[in-house]
């Protein structure tokens, strides 16, 4: 695998390439983020729409989702953001060193990760999904609704690895428009097939939340076979012909030394969102929806700083691969500031009017009074989130992501010791919403600092 072969002739390898490694960064990180952006801002539509579905069918179910939608979030986040942005991290650094064979052995390799995978995620959630949701905080009337919500969408987990992985690698070429288009497809689907089939239309029943969790199932397969086509077509920058490919553990090392690694960052962060969950069901239920239906804007904003980072990938991988080290960093202390001022407006936008997200969500006085009190206290420190998160997708085309998993450790340590000593002191819910303000804080920081002091490349 270490023959290197031209991955385009040189007039058309300038032309597809030479603009990530050369262009000024600030509009280069605009073009390349402006089909992600509305490509996840359409999914954030599908998330509101899916809530909305579920406030219909009840408090309850809002609760069931409270506990399964982070599982949800940690499938996409891990297939996407994590093992994908090792996908394309690998790739794009080896077009900078312009090795197309390696190229597209990384994207068959990539491929096999995510079958297997996906089959670890059904495997964990149909067999261990009882104990995990009845440890959440669930009971005995949310825990069925939680089971049907997960059974459903863990039966297709595999479907959402693929995706997400065709994804990233269409994304390590430079590509952003392909995926992006086909996810707003995607997100479209789901909107339609989730109320269809979750609220019932016509000669259509309500299936409820196994309904919904389907629709997402369908409309993902639908967005793979369309991924899957384009890059075994000619007018894809890498096609995928895996002829005379053979498995090569260093080709699995180079993804999972970046992919691996980054998985502990959603594990993280979902099991921050956890902890926190099972410190708030001790309020009851009420409290718990109103918790669901704020935290699930703080982890909206997880695609905004993913369509800014996962920009920032090749451009990072590329001039990681061309020695060019000094615009690397250049380009992820930009995507980072870039992030957290996009980020911080929303949230601060949600502190101080927090009544214009939670009122989508429920008409319950209780449960909105819940939502608006997370909120206002909350949103101030989703600026420094999203500074983080954005440097840890950019630090993954750079091969160095431990600076950025370290400093989720310390977000969710701050929120383990906190929440201890908060519950032992009898503290209340807006208590805890202060927690949460103040771990994101720490997050950010710490993981700028890490970034700082870590060497990339062979200069740093």
């Amino acid at each position: 695998m270490s023959e290197r072969t031209p991955l385009l002739p040189r007039d058309r390898t300038a032309a597809a390439y030479g603009s990530l490694l050369t262009s000024p960064i600030l509009p280069t990180l605009a073009a390349l983020s402006l089909p992600n952006l509305l490509a996840l801002g359409t999914q954030s539509l599908v998330a509101i729409a899916e809530t909305s579905y579920i406030g219909i069918l009840g408090t309850e179910s809002l609760a069931a989702m409270a506990l399964v939608f982070p599982m949800i979030m940690l499938t996409q986040m891990m297939s996407s953001g994590a093992m994908g942005g090792g996908v394309s991290s690998a790739i794009s650094r080896a077009i900078g060193a312009r090795d197309e064979r390696r190229a597209r052995a990384l994207a068959f390799h990539a491929l096999i990760v995510a079958a297997l995978a996906g089959a670890l995620f059904t495997a964990v959630f149909l067999i261990a999904g009882p104990a995990i949701y009845t440890v959440l905080g669930g009971d005995a009337a949310v825990l069925p609704l939680a089971l049907q919500y997960s059974g459903m969408f863990f039966a297709g987990a595999s479907i959402i690895w693929f995706f997400n992985i065709l994804a990233s690698i269409t994304r390590g070429t430079g590509n952003m428009r392909v995926p992006s288009s086909t996810v707003i497809v995607v997100a479209l689907l789901q909107i339609v097939l989730g109320g269809l089939m979750g609220l019932g239309f016509g000669p259509i029943p309500r299936f409820g939340l196994t309904g919904i969790a389907a629709g997402q199932i369908l409309a993902f397969l639908a967005g793979t076979i369309a991924l899957l086509s384009y890059l075994r077509s000619r007018h894809t920058r890498l096609r995928l012909d895996f002829t005379g490919i053979r498995l090569d553990r260093a080709l699995f090392w180079d993804i999972l030394k970046v992919g691996a690694v980054s998985c502990l960052s959603p594990l993280q962060s979902i099991l921050t969102v956890i902890i926190l969950a099972k410190f708030v069901a001790a309020f009851g239920t009420t409290a718990l929806a109103g918790y669901g239906i704020g935290v699930r804007l703080e982890l909206l904003l997880v695609p905004i700083a993913f369509s800014i980072g996962s920009a920032s990938v090749p451009m990072v991988g590329m001039a990681i691969g061309a020695g060019d080290v000094a615009r690397a960093r250049r380009v992820a202390w930009i995507a980072a500031t870039a992030s957290a001022v996009i980020i911080g407006g929303i949230g601060c936008l949600a502190a101080l009017n927090p009544a214009l997200w939670a009122t989508i969500f429920t008409t319950d006085p209780a449960v909105e009074l819940s939502a608006d009190d997370y909120l206002s206290i909350a949103g101030f420190g989703f600026a420094a989130y999203g500074f983080g998160l954005c440097l840890y997708f950019a630090s993954q085309g750079s091969g160095r992501i431990v600076g950025p998993v370290l400093g989720g450790t310390v977000r969710l340590l701050v929120v383990l010791v906190g929440g201890i000593l908060l519950m032992q002191q009898g503290g209340d819910f807006r208590a805890f919403a202060l927690l949460v303000t103040i771990a994101m804080a720490a997050y950010g920081v710490s993981t700028g600092l890490f970034v700082w002091r870590t060497r990339w490349g062979a200069t740093g």
